[in-house]
Order: structure tokens, then C-alpha cells, then sequence
């Protein structure tokens, strides 16, 4: 049975696509400003099984962007807040909540045991999120990634792509520069944006750790490849193209 609280989705889905939607397991990995509207969006959808992963808390710098994140839930576990908003969005929804940060290993264990349908990859860190994607492509599980978000303004640029066509952003370059010493050149999706960089809004500061750098971010920017992230999830999920 459809719940009465997607009947819209029904509406526009129809009653096959949409109980496909509620039949199916996607892990969402990285629930900053990206990973948290897309797996909030892909909830929204109706799936009935979701894995969602974050090992960092909300910190007062993240209100401009993150959807978990308010006054109210600073210092909170990320995946504990959107875990609740999850669960208030669809109290009949699997969840697995997993309040860690994933690295080489565990992220073959989460794979190899979730049996996933689809894996969305919202890491900002580079060596995990290579090693994330590496994992989804030898185990068969779809993946999309979403690349940098930071620094852009101008939400008309993003597109959806193969990695082998992305250009024109840093964090693509140096994804595809990993995996191509794997051995990985195409079969990759990725959300991008290959709107220019002010280098004036990034800052080289140890307070970014592990990363080596903090990037100005605008409010809609991160929620819109959050979004568009999600649509290639849930289209995949019912085999419409995208």
C-alpha cells in the first residue's frame, strides 16, 4: 500500500515507479551541505530502505548551508539530526544510522554487506570519497558522486555527466587523477560545476582538517547539487534516464 503522504509522488509517478521507489536500499555517504538535503530529498521519495553515514557534528559555521544544521543542534551528531528528520518524514522507512567516518575497510564491509541498489557519494574528503567510489564499482552497486560545491555561485552550470567529462573543477581533477591510478577512467557519474573559482574566497588554514583548505559557500548552492544529486538517484531507481 502507498501511504496517503505520497500521494503527490504517486500522482506523478504513477503506482509502479513509486512502489519501486519504496522497495529499494541506497546508501547516502556525507551528510554536509550535499549529502543532507540530497538524503532528506531521496527520504522524501519514498525509499524504503536507506543507510546514511557521518562521523562529524554540526558546528555553528555550517547554518548558511546545511539543513541539519541550527542553533539548536550545534555540536549535535549530523547523523543523529537527519536521522529524526528522516524518521519524521517517514516514520516506516529501514534506517541505518551510522555516526563514523568510513575509511578504506569499513567501507568495503558497509558495501559488500548492505545490499545497496544505488550509493550516492558525498564526501569531502578526497582519499576516502576515491576509495568509496573504487568500492560501489567493484562491488556493482551504482553510485553518483557529487564534486565541489564550494566556491560557486551560479546554480544554471551544474551538470550531470561521466566523470571522464568533467572539467574545470579541482575536486574532479584530483578524483580522476586517483582513479585513474586504479585503473577507473570512465563509468563514474558525477554532479559539477564548471564555474570558475574565486581564488579569493579560499583560505589554506589548519582549522579545515583533514582537509588543507576552507571555501566560501553561498546558501543554495551546495542544497541545488544536493538535489540534482538525489534526482539522478531516484530516476536511476525507476530506470528513466537522466
Amino acid at each position: 500500500m502507498i501511504p496517503y503522504w505520497m500521494s503527490r509522488t504517486q500522482l506523478m509517478l504513477g503506482d509502479e515507479k513509486t512502489d519501486q521507489l519504496m522497495n529499494k536500499n541506497v546508501l547516502v555517504i556525507g551528510l554536509g551541505g550535499v549529502g543532507g538535503i540530497c538524503a532528506e530529498m531521496i527520504a522524501r521519495a519514498g525509499i524504503g530502505k536507506m543507510t546514511i553515514v557521518d562521523g562529524d557534528v554540526v558546528d555553528l559555521s555550517n547554518c548558511n548551508r546545511q539543513i541539519a544544521a541550527l542553533h539548536s543542534t550545534a555540536q549535535q551528531s549530523k547523523a543523529a539530526v537527519m536521522a529524526e528528520r528522516i524518521l519524521d518524514i517517514n516514520p516506516a522507512i529501514e534506517l541505518t544510522v551510522l555516526n563514523e567516518f568510513v575509511q578504506e575497510q569499513r567501507t568495503v564491509e558497509i558495501v559488500q554487506n548492505g545490499g545497496f541498489d544505488y550509493a550516492v557519494d558525498c564526501i569531502d574528503t578526497l582519499t576516502p570519497k576515491v576509495w568509496f567510489i573504487k568500492t560501489c564499482i567493484d562491488h556493482g552497486v551504482p553510485i553518483v558522486s557529487s564534486l565541489g560545491a564550494g566556491g560557486k555561485m551560479d546554480p544554471s552550470q551544474i551538470q550531470v555527466a561521466d566523470i571522464s567529462k568533467s572539467y574545470q573543477c579541482t575536486l574532479a581533477r584530483y578524483v580522476r587523477k586517483y582513479l585513474h591510478e586504479m585503473g577507473i577512467h570512465t563509468g563514474v557519474e558525477v554532479v559539477f560545476s564548471p564555474e570558475k573559482i574565486d581564488k579569493g574566497r579560499v583560505i589554506v588554514t589548519e582549522k579545515a582538517f583533514p582537509k588543507k583548505s576552507l571555501i566560501g559557500t553561498v546558501s543554495y548552492m551546495p542544497a541545488i547539487f544536493g538535489c540534482i544529486t538525489a534526482s539522478v538517484v531516484i530516476r536511476g531507481l525507476y530506470n528513466l534516464k537522466h
